[in-house]
């Protein structure tokens, strides 16, 4: 496992150990379970919450991958179409193949009877219009982080107002009669602070992460070009 890998992992695993710990320090002799009953229909929808994040987080550990974004023997097979000035050629296996490098160089080609300087301002709309594709697709997991904070408040809230239920219809109220609520209030706040955590936490890890690819991979694309420069350059 790569040293990147392992550092997206580790959000996932800090929210499968430390939720639990979190819940097991405030529930005295509760049991998780007992714990998360607490929570009422919130802590369902904060479930539902995470599980949307994690297959997030699972499809873009699988498919925001160099490799997937632009596959060595793809990369091989433009630079011989390219060196041999097949561009026609490269240009339709670029639009066969689609992706990040794919769609660089497609752009580009089209534009080399404009010029080189064309090719390159054309290959730079295509690199935005793809970075911004690939932050948005990650954005969603800013979304679940923030989310997360959001329905904690909303339990918060309903737990406290269950507790001033009690306190109104009781003459005489124990605090057993209102544990129901304090309950409901914390454990909602923990769950939510710990979704916030972890999905914001993988989401600025994914962010850095496509970031530096978008880079690597528009460096990358002009270096593919640059024998058509020096054929600009011979005439």
């Amino acid at each position: 496992m790569s040293h990147s890998t392992k550092k997206l992992m580790l959000p996932a695993a800090a929210l499968l150990l430390l939720s639990p710990m979190a819940l097991a320090s405030g529930g005295g002799g509760k049991t998780l379970w007992e714990l998360f009953q607490t929570t009422g229909p919130v802590g369902w929808m904060m479930v539902l919450l995470s599980m949307g994040g994690t297959a997030l987080v699972i499809e873009h550990f699988v498919n925001l991958r160099r490799e997937k974004l632009a596959p060595t023997p793809l990369i091989q097979d433009l630079q011989a179409l390219i060196d041999e000035e097949q561009y026609d050629e490269a240009v339709e296996l670029c639009d066969q193949e689609g992706g990040y490098i794919s769609n660089l160089i497609g752009a580009a080609l089209r534009m080399r009877l404009a010029g080189y300087e064309q090719m390159i301002s054309s290959l730079e709309e295509a690199a935005n219009e793809e970075a911004f594709r690939l932050q948005s697709k990650i954005s969603y997991l800013s979304l679940v982080g923030n989310t997360g904070p959001l329905l904690g408040l909303l339990g918060t809230v309903t737990g406290m107002i269950s507790a001033f239920q009690k306190i109104e219809q009781m003459k005489a109220p124990t605090p057993a009669d209102l544990a129901v609520g304090v309950y409901e209030s914390l454990v909602n706040t923990t769950l939510g602070l710990f979704i916030g955590i972890v999905f914001l936490t993988i989401y600025f890890v994914y962010k850095n992460k496509v970031t530096k690819m978008c880079l690597s991979m528009n460096l990358q694309a002009v270096d593919l070009l640059k024998h058509l420069a020096m054929h600009k350059a011979d005439h």
